[in-house]
């Protein structure tokens, strides 16, 4: 929708009750240092299938740019074609990150105004990008960090993902994993992100975390999590406490040299059998002790039957006042011990695992001391 066109009835009454509606992640954008070989690597190991890329080949002159999907899912790994990009000098700086959160919204030029209007910084202005599929209305702000946020509206475009993007099809979709569930920010000071999304994204926080819910003997973190008006997209921002050694969040904020995107949290409808199959493609997951699982039937009874498989694939297991819930987090994907995935398991729980705060963080710290981070 342009600038000039008046918006529908049903639009503006939604807009009344929302004023800034998101239809969800439109894709995730990584910055890499060598796109064709993560690329392979999120094929193999995590079963994704590569929709779509730009490069030399298809007149685009200063990256890489390769499309994978699975589900509801596009990830989209970028790596620089020379030394003096702002590709290559995220990646010096960062190493492999999350450089774009792109939001599918409605109206891109709405969304951008919105934004703008409540102290969110410009990076480019709306705008339609077209070719023979159709045409895809643009435009992105900064967040946290070197972050971006990216507005989509592709509702006229029925190309493999946007112009200027050739179709591939190499592997196939898997169908382990559905959707992004959320994605967690690492900040140094989490109440002034909090209130950007509130403000920038008409977002409300829906949970608090403080220092003495996630800690350990050693290290704690705070945690707020925002969600929009319709709770399709949810995001943790976490920020480092006084402990007495250093946090993930410390080692994360170190070695990533700033803010960023923590984990991308995915959801699948068997994560038993996903993580099965996630473990024989060389995916490596955190390590739970075996005590763990002895207090989970009194915690959870709902999971009783699943106990055993869930206990040989290391999977955790919460609850909230509708229903539990069960996730696992991988090991960092990249050289730095900096982002990760987590998959998870919904039934009923609009939860984060808070129940599993202590064990996961003390696996998180072995994980730590075997780095020489604790």
């Amino acid at each position: 929708m342009s600038a000039h066109t008046t918006a529908p009835a049903a639009t503006t009454a939604t807009r009344a009750k929302d004023p800034m509606p998101l239809n969800g992640i439109d894709h995730v954008e990584l910055h890499v240092g060598n796109a064709l070989q993560a690329a392979y690597y999120y094929a193999h190991a995590f079963g994704f299938e590569e929709v779509a890329y730009a490069g030399l080949e298809t007149g685009v002159r200063d990256r890489a740019s390769h499309v994978l999907k699975q589900g509801r899912i596009r990830l989209v790994l970028t790596g620089a074609m020379s030394s003096d990009s702002p590709i290559a000098a995220h990646h010096h700086r960062h190493g492999d990150g999350v450089k774009v959160i792109a939001l599918s919204v409605p109206d891109v030029t709405h969304a951008y105004d919105h934004a703008i209007a409540h102290g969110a910084t410009s990076v480019t202005a709306p705008h339609a990008v077209s070719d023979p599929h159709g045409t895809v209305r643009l435009a992105t702000i900064e967040t946290y960090g070197e972050t971006l946020h990216t507005f989509v509206d592709r509702s006229d475009y029925t190309g493999p993902f946007l112009p200027g993007y050739a179709p591939r099809e190499r592997g196939e979709d898997s169908g382990m994993l559905l959707a992004i569930d959320h994605i967690v920010g690492n900040v140094e000071h989490m109440d002034e992100w909090v209130s950007y999304y509130e403000e920038v994204f008409a977002m409300r926080e829906m949970l608090h975390f403080s220092d003495k819910d996630i800690s350990t003997e050693y290290s704690a973190l705070m945690s707020k999590v925002v969600s929009n008006g319709n709770g399709v997209v949810k995001f943790p921002i976490n920020e480092p406490a006084e402990g007495k050694r250093k946090s993930q969040i410390e080692e994360y904020l170190e070695f990533y040299e700033g803010p960023g995107a923590q984990h991308i949290a995915v959801a699948t409808r068997d994560i038993v059998g996903t993580i099965a199959e996630l473990r024989r493609r060389g995916v490596e997951f955190l390590t739970i002790p075996d005590a763990y699982y002895d207090e989970v039937p009194s915690r959870v009874p709902a999971v009783i039957d699943q106990l055993a498989d869930l206990r040989e694939q290391g999977i955790l297991v919460d609850h909230d006042d509708e229903g539990y819930l069960l996730q696992i987090f991988t090991k960092p994907v990249g050289d730095r011990p900096t982002i990760f995935f987590e998959v998870i398991e919904r039934h009923g729980a609009r939860g984060f695992g808070d129940g599993n705060f202590k064990a996961l963080f003390e696996a998180i710290e072995r994980e730590q001391a075997l780095r020489g981070n604790l």
